[in-house]
C-alpha cells in the first residue's frame, strides 16, 4: 500500500494559528505606531499652544507680533520686531515682516519651545521653523485657512502630509471629530497638499477613512 504525503489536520490547524499570530501581531504593530503618531500630534500641538500663552503672559504681546522683541529677547543678530498690532500675519497681510515665521524666533528666544530658530522670508526653512513629524512646517498665524465656518483668527496648523485617519483620530481625541466644527478642523495650506474636499466629506464634516489620504492637514483654533 502506498502511502500518501500531505499535511494532517493538526499541522494545518498549527500553521492557521501561527499564520494568525503573525497578523496579529502586525495589525497590532500598525495599531501602536499609529497611537504614537497621534500622541506625538497632540504633544506637539499642546505644547506651542502653551509657549503661545506663556509668551502673551510674559511680554503682553503674541510672538512674531511683538514690536519690542529686539529690545527684550536675547537674539544674534537683534530678533526682528512685528507691529504689535494684536495679529500674526504675514508681510502680504500688511505686517512689516512675516510675523508668523519671526514667531518661532521669538518663542524660541524667549526659551518658551525647544529648537533655535532664525527669522528668514519666506518660504519658512528647517532653521527659521519647526516641522511635524512628516517634515513640514508647522505655521501659527491669524488667518481663515480651515475649514468650516472661517473666522480669521489665530490658529496653530499642523502643517500637511498627514494622512486623514490620524487626523481623525486627534480631532476626536481632543475636540468633537468633526473636520468642519470645533476647536481643531482640517487645513491645507501648502503647494501640493491634497483639496479639503478629499480629506473629509464637506456636508457632514467627516475625515475620510475608509480610504484615508495621505497628505491632509489640521489647524488647531485659538
Amino acid at each position: 500500500m502506498q502511502k500518501q504525503n500531505g499535511f494532517t489536520l493538526i499541522e494545518i490547524a498549527i500553521v492557521l494559528v501561527i499564520i494568525g499570530l503573525l497578523l496579529g501581531g502586525v495589525l497590532k504593530g500598525q495599531e501602536l505606531i499609529q497611537s504614537a503618531r497621534v500622541r506625538n500630534l497632540i504633544s506637539q500641538q499642546d505644547g506651542i499652544k502653551a509657549a503661545y500663552f506663556g509668551f502673551l503672559d510674559r511680554y503682553r504681546a503674541l510672538p512674531g507680533d511683538y514690536n519690542q522683541a529686539s529690545t527684550n529677547i536675547s537674539c544674534t543678530p537683534a530678533c526682528s520686531n512685528g507691529n504689535n498690532n494684536g495679529q500674526i500675519q504675514s508681510a502680504a497681510g500688511g505686517a512689516p515682516i512675516d510675523e508668523f515665521i519671526a514667531a518661532w524666533e521669538h518663542l524660541s528666544k524667549a526659551g518658551f519651545i525647544n529648537g533655535s530658530y532664525a527669522y528668514a522670508a519666506t518660504p519658512p526653512t528647517t532653521t527659521s521653523a519647526p516641522t511635524n513629524p512628516y517634515a513640514q512646517f508647522l505655521q501659527l498665524i491669524y488667518d481663515n485657512v480651515y475649514a468650516g465656518t472661517a473666522t480669521a483668527r489665530h490658529n496653530l496648523k499642523t502643517g500637511n502630509q498627514i494622512s486623514s485617519d490620524i487626523l481623525a483620530e486627534v480631532d476626536r481625541k481632543v475636540d468633537d471629530g468633526v473636520a468642519t466644527t470645533g476647536s481643531f478642523r482640517a487645513s491645507t495650506y501648502t503647494t501640493g497638499a491634497a483639496t479639503d474636499a478629499a480629506c473629509f466629506n464637506a456636508g457632514t464634516g467627516a475625515w475620510a477613512l475608509q480610504n484615508p489620504v495621505t497628505n491632509c492637514g489640521g489647524a488647531s483654533l485659538f
